[in-house]
């Protein structure tokens, strides 16, 4: 059995909007795309070649797996981190609409029985099953407690504006935080699992 874990690229503020490129998502009139570029550095490769030598498969939002497939299948080198796992392991992606996906080992998991599918996915693995970004997916998984590890990694940048992982109305839950570091670039990278809901209090009662 596996693993579901989440790993996602956060600015301060926390949007997860188009980190990789200007063109890569412009939904509501985003114009921010490509805010990671500048922070990327050595410290953030090893923790993603890190991530992705523990992947056994991939289940990702039908615009994150667009973004992907129109890339990393280009990218033929075997021995690449993140190339290698991503075109040779198993991938499933979230759709209703999506009927034959050219990139080789896709399987399209239905939204209508989304969860179960999941949990089957899931089953099947050996190693995580990792979601990468797929924001609108990742929300529908931590609302119905299937993530089990979570990686930040938030970017020294503010945008004001943007699609963001965590949205207004979603599921209280607590976390305890597993491992963490920080790149030269500024960029911290938390490891969290959830504990369950969140508690309440009054600070020295």
């Amino acid at each position: 059995m596996g693993k579901l874990t989440l790993t996602t690229f956060l600015t301060l503020d926390g949007v997860m909007q188009a980190p990789g490129g200007p063109q890569e998502d412009t939904t509501g009139g985003f114009e921010y795309g490509g805010w990671l570029a500048p922070f990327a550095d050595e410290g953030m490769g090893e923790f993603m070649t890190e991530v992705f030598d523990r992947a056994g498969a991939f289940l990702l939002g039908r615009r994150t797996y667009e973004i992907f497939a129109g890339y990393w299948p280009k990218q033929t080198d075997p021995t690449d981190p993140i190339a290698g796992p991503l075109n040779a392991l198993p991938k499933y992606v979230a759709s209703t609409t999506l009927k034959e996906p050219a990139w080789a080992g896709t399987t399209v998991v239905d939204g209508e029985h989304l969860q179960a599918e999941v949990v089957r996915a899931k089953d099947a693995t050996d190693g995580e099953l990792q979601v990468h970004g797929s924001g609108q997916l990742a929300q529908w998984l931590l609302a119905r407690d299937l993530v089990e590890e979570l990686n930040l990694l938030t970017f020294p940048v503010f945008l004001g504006g943007g699609r963001r992982l965590f949205s207004i109305g979603g599921l209280p839950t607590a976390f305890e935080l597993t491992a963490s570091r920080t790149t030269t670039s500024g960029t911290s990278i938390h490891t969290y699992r959830p504990t369950g809901r969140a508690g309440f209090g009054t600070i020295g009662e």
